[in-house]
Formats: structure tokens, C-alpha cells, sequence
């Protein structure tokens, strides 16, 4: 199967990974159908064979001598290191094998090497960030004043574009390695031991005399073929046999995207296959916009979005009111679930001083239940926030479609540290996963050839949209003299509006009039506009658009209303029958057969809205239907004026 992807003009590739399931295959050898729970055994036993000559190569070189040569790209006669880490670390001489007795080929010690070589990069970034750490290490480890902050900056590499939080918490790490054993750790390898590793097949690191994936007839499915051992401690290559597994593909996988060998894993009795495609999409541009999307963060309000155009004169005008994804509940849960893990491992850690005497008797079985209890609660986070993460990037993107935007600006919070707001929203603030949101966000936005970049978010939420001037915040529209945050009011031009809905304005227009220093960043390969100039921040300014010419003078009797008026779908009430379940249906949306209303009818929203309740946060899960979304919900983009209702004021039929 080839490997390379044929691209047009204008179309870049783009790889993409899918989880697939292996559920049975057969062995060739004998044309036995294996079972899934045999293929789980046969699959487990050569990943425990793969990690434990990882473990080993890694306890050999896990120290900085080792990791500075790997990570320096050259050997030791000057020549550079092939990309590949197995490759790397075979021509430094770093070979492993498998225990004594044991027969493997070279394929499977290849896969130890690549997985083990991949551990020792990644380690170089963290080593040399602990090293800057501890080189310009505070007076007060808790609270690094401007001068500090400036020192740390210069002496970790890319200090200035690095996230303050992850410095803040190296910085925690090294502080809790001095309260524990009273001095200053020499690096990030005594502060940290070697990482262990998953049990998985890496089998992008293989050839076709390891394994081979072949597509079918069928789009839909694919053909794996792999040597699995028929032991646990196979003794000759007579006990490794070729077995055939059968793929079923996701939809997402299109039909001339071309699927690489995948990594197996096994995750709760089953067979996992991570499986990497590289497709055509269409190319992404840095500059050259005329319509963008500004996204600005929020708390509750995640994400409030919205378009702006920017014209041949060089004006900037908004397309609609934008629209906002509201996650309260979400993230109200993840609030909980983190106070929830807090207080377990305050409990672990009495028992770990409990335990430190000579008779710990029953405190070893409770100690043992926390760490499964501590485990389960961090799964659940970690699966809470990747489904918000994915959840908010799909509505974000949808938003750039439905208005027709070629990219998305985002501001840049990866610096921002919450303080001033009380400890509670602080931590919330803190923990909010906008950098996953962002990749994601990349990810999806790449498949229709939409840009993903940074702006800088200084002072977008500050000054005015319309004529750059500092805002008054106030608590609401009806409260004009009550200091607040949520609503802003211009002095000077008269605008006002959510603080939210000016933020993003502000965002669409600095970087529709900066797209032109847009720029890679070589380390990940991002968009992003670093700095903002005054000459181009000056015309960065939303424009308003033409009021409605519509006269609206009355020109005739105000046409009467009731005080109560009975929703529209039926105008006439409905005949007195006796309460039950049976009966003539009355009126709006509520069922006869229900002795309670629904649940939309407690929310000051539609029927066929999905939201947080009002009068408190109560999740019953998947029970109502809804799943995640009982807990996050969006508005619909209105990019145009909103249509007239002109069936409220109808009279019956009858």
C-alpha cells in the first residue's frame, strides 16, 4: 500500500488519527478464529514484552548526560542523528533485549527503542526548563515579583511566548522536593523519576516483516496483518505466528486517505487500534482575510464568537450579534469533581504518614481503595474536559462556516493567571482547558482550510469596540451607576453592550488589520500574531452599520393584547376535562400523559432549548435524554437581523 498522497493546488496534507476496534482475527498458521478476549492475551503479552525492555533502557538513561547527547542530534564522530529515535539510538550504541531465554526478532526491540527514544526527547524540554527554574530560583517560591518573573523568562528557552502557569507549576514541583527533603534538587531527573511507560504496539516504528495494513474493497475496512506470540515468554520464532484482524474504519476516515500501520493498546479487556490518515485539505492562509471570527474566553460563557468584515476602504463592520456557548454546568461539575480529588488525596496523605510507622494494620486496605478512588475521579475529569474541549471547538468552527470566515482569532491567555476574584473563581479560572479547546479547535478548523491564530488580548475587553476609548463596566444596562464587569458603556461614542460581545469585536479587528504579521512558529507550527503595532491598532476599530430606514410611526390603533397570552401554537383553550392521563391534550408543548411538566417548562427558555437549569445544579445524567449537552449549550449564529414573528398575533382558525 502506498504511503504518498497525491495533493493539488492549493491543498496541503493533513494527518489525522481515529480509534478503531479489533474485535477477532485468525491465525494464519492454523486458520484458528481467535476470540477477542484471546486476541487481548496474545495482543497483552507482546506489549509486556515491548515495555519492559523500555523500562529497562530508560532506567539506563534516564539522567541528563544521556538525554543532552540524544537531544544534541549528533554522535559521537559529529554525524547527525537520523530523525527516527530507534534509528538514534541504535547509532549510539544504546541497544536492549529481552530477558534471558526469551526470543524476539528485531522488530519488536525497534519498537522498545522508539517508544523509549520519543520518552528521552520529550524529557530534554522539561530538563531544560527546570534547569531555568532552578538557576533564577525566588526569594519566595509562592509570589515572584516583576524583576523575578523578567530572570525566569530570560533563562528558560522561548520563556517569553511560555505559558506562566507551566513555570508556576515547575516552580511547585521543586518546592515540594525542598519541603521533603530540605535542599534544592540538581535537575528535573532527581526531582522526577523515569516515566512509566503504557503497554502498546507502536507499530509506525515496523516494517511489512512485523506487520502490514492493507485496505479492502470496502472503504469502510481495512485488513491488519501482524506476528503476535503464542506465548508469554516465547522461547523460538516458532512460537510467534502471522495473525489477520479485520478493521472497521470510522466514518471520519475519508475514502482516499491513506492509513498508516497504527498503534495497539488494550483498554478495559478490549483492543484498541489508534489509527493515523493523511488526507487533502484544503491550504490555509496567514493573510488575505476579509471575513474573520473573533472568539473571546469567558468563565460560565465559555466562548462568545462572532464575524467581522473587513472592507475594500479598509472599514471593519460586525455581521450580526455573535452568539455565545455557555458551559456553567460543565464546568460546575469539573469544579466539584476537583474538590472531590482534593479532599482524597488529603486523606492519602494521612495515611501515608500513618503508614510510615511500624504497624499499619488496616490503613494499608484504605489506602488502597483511595488510590482507585483517586484514579476513577481523574478519569472522569480528564473525560469531562476533553468532551467540553471537543464540544466547544465543533460549535466555534461551525460558527466560521455558517458565516463564511476564512480564520479564526482567538486570544492568547496562555500568560494569564487569575487573581483578584476570590479563591474560588481564581482556581476555576485557572483550570479552564482553553489550550486543548485551542488545539481542537485547530484540528476540526483544518479540515475546511479555516486558520486558526493567536492575537495578543491586551486591553480587548477594556476599550471600546467602536473608538478605542477605556470603558466603564457596570453591573447591568438598568443599572448604570452599580460598579460590575459584565456590562460596558462607552463615555465618548455612546456604544454599549455585553462585555463579552465588545471583547470579541475588538479581537475580529486587530486581526483583520494585523493579519499581515501573522506568523509560523517554527516549534509547533501555529499562526500567531505576537505584538501589536499603534499604527495598525489605531484602525482597528469596528464601524457601525446603517440603522433601519423602516418607519415605525404609528399609523394606526394599538392592536389589543392580553396580559396572559396562550402560546401561539393553539389560540383557543382547550375544553375542561378531568386531570389525568387521558383526556384531550391541552395547551403549548406538555403531554397528557405526564402527571408533572417537562423539565424545559421550569427554564425561562424554549421548549427545544437545551441548558442548565436555573434553580440549581442537579445532574441525573443520561436519564432526561440528553447526555453531556443536559450541561452545555450554545446559541444558534445569527448573522442576519432576526425574522419577524408574524404568527403571535394570528387569531384562532376556527
Amino acid at each position: 500500500m502506498s504511503r504518498r498522497l497525491m495533493l493539488a493546488v492549493g491543498e496541503a496534507a493533513r494527518v489525522a488519527c481515529a480509534r478503531g476496534l479489533l474485535r477477532a482475527a485468525v491465525d494464519e498458521k492454523t486458520g484458528e478464529s481467535l476470540s477477542g478476549g484471546v486476541l487481548v492475551e496474545r495482543v497483552g503479552w507482546a506489549a509486556d514484552l515491548v515495555s519492559g525492555m523500555v523500562a529497562a533502557l530508560l532506567a539506563d538513561r534516564w539522567n541528563a548526560a544521556d538525554v543532552d547527547l540524544l537531544a544534541g542530534g549528533e554522535d559521537a564522530g559529529g554525524r547527525a542523528l537520523p530523525s527516527h529515535a530507534w534509528m538514534a539510538l541504535r547509532r549510539l550504541g544504546w541497544t536492549v533485549g529481552p530477558a534471558e531465554g526469551v526470543r524476539v526478532n528485531d522488530r519488536i526491540v525497534r519498537m522498545a527503542q522508539e517508544i523509549a527514544g520519543r520518552t528521552l526527547r520529550s524529557a530534554k524540554w522539561r530538563a531544560d526548563l527546570t534547569a531555568g527554574v532552578l538557576a533564577t530560583w525566588p526569594a519566595a517560591p509562592a509570589k515572584r515579583t516583576a524583576a523575578e518573573w523578567e530572570a525566569v523568562r530570560e533563562a528558560v528557552p522561548g520563556g517569553w511566548s511560555l505559558p506562566s502557569g507551566v513555570i508556576t507549576s515547575r516552580t511547585r514541583q521543586i518546592a515540594a522536593f525542598v519541603t521533603k527533603y530540605g535542599r534544592i534538587p540538581v535537575d528535573v531527573f532527581e526531582a522526577e523519576a523515569a516515566p512509566r511507560i503504557a503497554r502498546m504496539l507502536l507499530l509506525s516504528a515496523c516494517d511489512g516483516q512485523q506487520a502490514t495494513l492493507e485496505r479492502a474493497d470496502d472503504p469502510g475496512r481495512a485488513l491488519l496483518r501482524l506476528q503476535l506470540p503464542t506465548r508469554p515468554d516465547p522461547r523460538s520464532y516458532a512460537d510467534w505466528t502471522w495473525v489477520a484482524c479485520p478493521v472497521a474504519l470510522p466514518p471520519t476516515v475519508p475514502a482516499s486517505a491513506v492509513v498508516h500501520l497504527p498503534t495497539l493498546r488494550i483498554h478495559r479487556g478490549r483492543v484498541w487500534a489508534d489509527l493515523a490518515y493523511t488526507h487533502a485539505v484544503p491550504k490555509t492562509r496567514r493573510a488575505g482575510h476579509t471575513v474573520a471570527l473573533g472568539v473571546d474566553w469567558g468563565l460560565n460563557t465559555l466562548l462568545s464568537a462572532g464575524s467581522a468584515r473587513l472592507h475594500d476602504d479598509g472599514t471593519i463592520t460586525a455581521l450580526g450579534s455573535g452568539g455565545v456557548f455557555r458551559a456553567a454546568g460543565v464546568l460546575a461539575k469539573q469544579h466539584r469533581l476537583r474538590r472531590l480529588s482534593e479532599h482524597l488525596h488529603t486523606k492519602i496523605d494521612h495515611y501515608h504518614r500513618l503508614t510510615g510507622g511500624t504497624d499499619p494494620r488496616h490503613l494499608t486496605g484504605k489506602h488502597a481503595v483511595l488510590d482507585n478512588e483517586i484514579r476513577h475521579v481523574s478519569a472522569r475529569r480528564s473525560n469531562l474536559n476533553d468532551a467540553l474541549a471537543w464540544a466547544a471547538a465543533r460549535w466555534a468552527v461551525d460558527q466560521a462556516i455558517a458565516a463564511g470566515a476564512s480564520v479564526i482569532y482567538v486570544e492568547d491567555l496562555r500568560s494569564m493567571e487569575a487573581h483578584g476574584m476570590g479563591r474560588t473563581i481564581n482556581t476555576r479560572l485557572s483550570q479552564t482547558v482553553r489550550g486543548r479547546i485551542v488545539d481542537r479547535m485547530r484540528h476540526l478548523a483544518a479540515e475546511t482550510g479555516i486558520a486558526v491564530v493567536t492575537v495578543p488580548a491586551r486591553n480587548t475587553s477594556k476599550h471600546c469596540p467602536q473608538c478605542l476609548v477605556p470603558l466603564r463596566h457596570r453591573k447591568a444596562p438598568d443599572r448604570p451607576t452599580t460598579p460590575g464587569w459584565k456590562w460596558a458603556v462607552c463615555s465618548s461614542c455612546g456604544w454599549q453592550g455585553d462585555r463579552d460581545t465588545g471583547a470579541w469585536q475588538r479581537i475580529a479587528a486587530r486581526g483583520l488589520t494585523h493579519q499581515t504579521k501573522t506568523v509560523v512558529d517554527r516549534a509547533n507550527g501555529t499562526m500567531v500574531i505576537r505584538t501589536v503595532i499603534d499604527k495598525l491598532e489605531a484602525g482597528a476599530v469596528i464601524t457601525p452599520g446603517p440603522k433601519a430606514s423602516r418607519d415605525r410611526s404609528k399609523t394606526g390603533p394599538t392592536r389589543p393584547r392580553s396580559t396572559r397570552p396562550t402560546p401561539r401554537r393553539r389560540r383557543t383553550p382547550s375544553l375542561t376535562r378531568p386531570s389525568g392521563p387521558a383526556g384531550q391534550r391541552p395547551e403549548g408543548h406538555a403531554h397528557t400523559d405526564r402527571t408533572r411538566l417537562p423539565r424545559a417548562a421550569h427554564r425561562h427558555q424554549g421548549v427545544t432549548t437545551i441548558s442548565t437549569p436555573i434553580t440549581g445544579h442537579r445532574p441525573r445524567g443520561a436519564a432526561l435524554g440528553a447526555g453531556f449537552h443536559l450541561h452545555a449549550h450554545a446559541t444558534p449564529p445569527r448573522w442576519a437581523e432576526p425574522m419577524p414573528d408574524t404568527m403571535s398575533g394570528m387569531g384562532s382558525l376556527s
